[in-house]
């Protein structure tokens, strides 16, 4: 009498070892998934963001001068406020401002001017404006988001707002004076 085997046939190895080839394919399979997904998202074209909050819209061109002259500094594109519910708002609510923009306010007479920064999310250079053009005072990197005055010295019939910072970097100062045209 012959000892049986306890070892399995060849068949029944062979079916063992194609099954751990087949669960080992299945495991790279889902291994793959998330890094080839990736990989398409990675490749796939971005959209730019939207920006959030009012936007931008080119009402003009404003030309900085200065003092002694007629030698041009600068000149940026504004926006006009000219009306009470416009100039009450402002630059509320709005994210950013590029250097090349600001927003004028025309009031309605000359007189001293105060501006608050609530819902204001930016620093800015306010520069306070007389009847005849001339900047008389600039309140620089004003705080965004508070009620701290900022006030003009002397009678404004003009308030320019840019982005902080810019009236040193384009080297404006009291004294210089605008020329502004709308579209």
């Amino acid at each position: 009498m012959t000892a049986k085997s306890n070892l399995p046939n060849r068949a029944e190895r062979r079916k063992a070892q194609q099954r751990k080839q087949r669960n080992l394919i299945l495991l790279m399979a889902i291994l793959a998934l998330p890094v080839v997904g990736g990989l398409i998202y990675m490749s796939m074209p971005k959209s730019t963001p939207k920006a959030s909050g009012p936007q931008f819209t080119k009402q003009g061109t404003l030309t900085f001068y200065a003092e002694q002259g007629d030698q041009a500094i600068s000149t940026i594109d504004i926006e006009i406020k000219a009306d009470d519910m416009g100039r009450a708002e402002g630059m509320m609510w709005r994210k950013s401002m590029e250097d090349n923009q600001g927003m004028l306010f025309i009031m309605e007479r000359a007189e001293p001017q105060s501006f608050w920064m609530r819902n204001t999310y930016v620093p800015l250079d306010i520069m306070f404006i007389s009847e005849e053009q001339r900047i008389l005072n600039i309140r620089k990197n004003a705080q965004p988001q508070t009620l701290s005055p900022q006030t003009s010295q002397g009678d404004a019939k003009y308030v320019l707002e840019v982005i902080g910072g810019l009236s040193d970097k384009l080297g404006v100062k009291p004294g210089d004076r605008i020329e502004f045209e709308r579209q």
